[in-house]
C-alpha cells in the first residue's frame, strides 16, 4: 500500500512580551499561561481560522521550545496541489481579553497588532522545514515601543493512507483504498445483526470468562419489552482472500433510558474492536472499546468514547479520544493528539499525532465513511483493517442512537421479525 502525501503545519511556543511601558498584568517574571489576558487568531486562506491563549513572558530569553499552545492546520493531497509554488500567508492577530468556552469571546477583545509569516510549502512532503523561530514586533511604527511575539512555524510530513467504503457500512460494501485519481479494492465488509445469536461475535471463552472483569455493561434489569433493544449487530472485515483480519463486535446493547426513547450517557452502548487471535477464525481478540449514546441539549449530539485494551482487562482501558458531534451534520470521528477536542485524557496513552480520522454522516444521510490512517500507526493490511472496523462501528452507532420512536431500514432487522413473532 503507498501512503497520500499530507502535510502538517505547526505553530507553537507562543509567547507574548509587552513592552516596558505597559504595566504588567500577571506578574513580573516568567511565563503564566493560567492567568494570559491574551489570545491570537490564526488565518490561512481557504483553511478556518483557529486560536490560542498567549502566555506572558517577562523574560529576556526565548520561551521553551513548548506545544502546550500549538496550532495545527492540515494540508491533504488537494489543499497541496492548491498551494504548489505558491507562497502560502500565514497571518497571526493578537487580542488583549479573555477567550471563553468553546474559543467564544465574551469580551470582545481588543486587537494589539498582527504578524505575517510566509510559507513555501514545497518540500514539505518529503522533510521538515522550519519558516520562523523568534520574536516578530507587532507594531509598525519604528519609534514606538511595541510588543514582541514569540512564534515558531514549521511544517512536517505526514503522510496517510486513505480508504473509503464502497456503500453503507450495513449494506456489506467494498473498502477502497483511494490514491490520486485511483480506486482499488483491498478490504470488503460483511454486516450481520443477529439478535438472538449475541455470543456468536465474542471471542472464544470470552463470555465466560471476562464477564466478570468489567467488558460487558450491564444492559437494563431485563424489564425491556422486545424490539426495545438494538443488540447482536456485527461487522467483519476481509482482505482479498476473504479471510477475517478485523471485526466491530455490538457488546452492549442499545437501550433507551427509562421513560424515554433515547440511548444515554448513563448507559451507552457499547462496540468492541477485534483482531484475530491464533490460527481459529473464530478466535478473537479485542483490541479497542467504543462507547456510544445521545446527548441531551438544545442540538442533539452524538456522544463517543474510545480506548485502547490492555491485557489486564477492561479495568486497565486506555482513553484515547472522546468527544461529540452533531446528529444532524455528523461530523469526524478523530484519534489526533493535535486536536483539542480529541485529546486522549488518559496521561497513560502515547499516541503522539495524527492516528485516524473517519467522516459520519448525520442520521437520515447515506454514508460512505472515507477514513484517514497515518502510517506510522499501519505495519500491515491487518492494522488498517481495525480503523477500517472502528469507522463502520461509529457509522453505526448513529443508527443504533437513533431515536427508538423511529424505525431503522431493514438491514438492521434481518432478525426482527423473528425475535418478534
Amino acid at each position: 500500500m503507498d501512503p497520500c502525501p499530507f502535510v502538517r503545519l505547526i505553530i507553537e511556543s507562543l509567547s507574548l512580551k509587552l513592552p516596558p511601558t505597559t504595566k504588567p498584568i500577571a506578574s513580573t517574571t516568567g511565563i503564566h499561561s493560567s492567568a494570559t489576558p491574551c489570545y491570537c487568531k490564526l488565518r490561512i486562506k481557504n483553511f478556518p481560522p483557529q486560536t490560542a491563549l498567549i502566555p506572558l513572558s517577562y523574560s529576556d530569553s526565548s520561551p521553551p521550545d513548548s506545544t502546550s499552545s500549538a496550532v495545527n492546520f492540515h494540508l491533504d493531497p488537494a489543499a497541496l496541489r492548491r498551494v504548489q509554488s505558491k507562497p502560502v500567508v500565514l497571518t497571526v492577530s493578537v487580542y488583549t481579553g479573555r477567550m471563553g468556552q468553546s474559543c467564544v469571546y465574551s469580551n470582545g477583545g481588543k486587537m494589539m497588532g498582527r504578524v505575517s509569516v510566509v510559507v513555501n510549502l514545497d518540500g514539505s512532503v518529503v522533510k521538515p522545514v522550519v519558516f520562523q523561530n523568534g520574536w516578530m514586533k507587532l507594531g509598525n511604527d519604528v519609534d514606538k515601543p511595541a510588543a514582541v511575539l514569540h512564534l515558531k512555524v514549521r511544517s512536517e510530513p505526514d503522510p496517510r493512507f486513505l480508504f473509503q467504503f464502497g456503500g453503507e457500512p450495513e449494506c456489506s460494501p467494498v473498502v477502497f483504498q483511494i490514491q490520486g485519481n485511483i480506486r482499488q479494492p483491498v478490504f470488503s465488509c460483511k454486516f450481520s445483526a443477529d439478535r438472538n445469536s449475541r455470543s456468536r461475535s465474542l471471542p472464544s471463552d470470552f463470555t465466560t470468562n471476562n464477564i466478570n472483569r468489567g467488558w460487558m455493561t450491564p444492559f437494563s434489569s431485563g424489564k425491556e419489552k422486545p424490539g426495545r433493544e438494538r443488540k447482536g449487530w456485527m461487522l467483519v472485515v476481509h482482505d482479498l482472500s476473504g479471510s477475517s483480519i478485523a471485526a466491530a463486535s455490538m457488546i452492549t446493547p442499545f437501550v433507551p433510558c427509562q421513560g424515554s426513547d433515547r440511548v444515554s450517557r448513563s448507559n451507552p452502548g457499547a462496540w468492541l474492536i477485534l483482531r484475530p487471535h491464533g490460527a481459529s477464525i473464530s478466535n478473537w481478540k479485542p483490541w479497542g472499546r467504543l462507547e456510544v449514546w445521545r446527548e441531551r441539549g438544545p442540538i442533539d449530539g452524538l456522544g463517543y468514547k474510545f480506548e485502547l485494551v490492555t491485557n489486564s482487562g477492561m479495568t486497565s482501558g486506555i482513553p484515547i479520544s472522546q468527544g461529540t458531534m452533531s446528529i444532524k451534520k455528523g461530523g469526524k470521528f478523530c484519534i489526533d493528539e493535535t486536536l483539542k477536542d480529541s485529546r486522549a485524557s488518559s496521561p497513560l496513552s502515547n499516541i503522539k499525532g495524527f492516528v485516524m480520522s473517519s467522516s459520519v454522516e448525520g442520521e437520515g444521510k447515506a454514508s460512505k465513511p472515507t477514513v484517514q490512517v497515518g502510517v506510522q500507526h499501519v505495519t500491515c493490511m491487518a492494522d488498517a483493517a481495525l480503523f477500517i472496523a472502528l469507522s463502520a462501528a461509529i457509522d453505526l452507532s448513529m443508527d443504533a442512537c437513533k431515536l427508538f420512536s423511529s424505525k431503522l431500514r431493514k438491514e438492521f432487522l434481518q432478525d426482527e421479525q423473528d425475535f418478534l413473532s
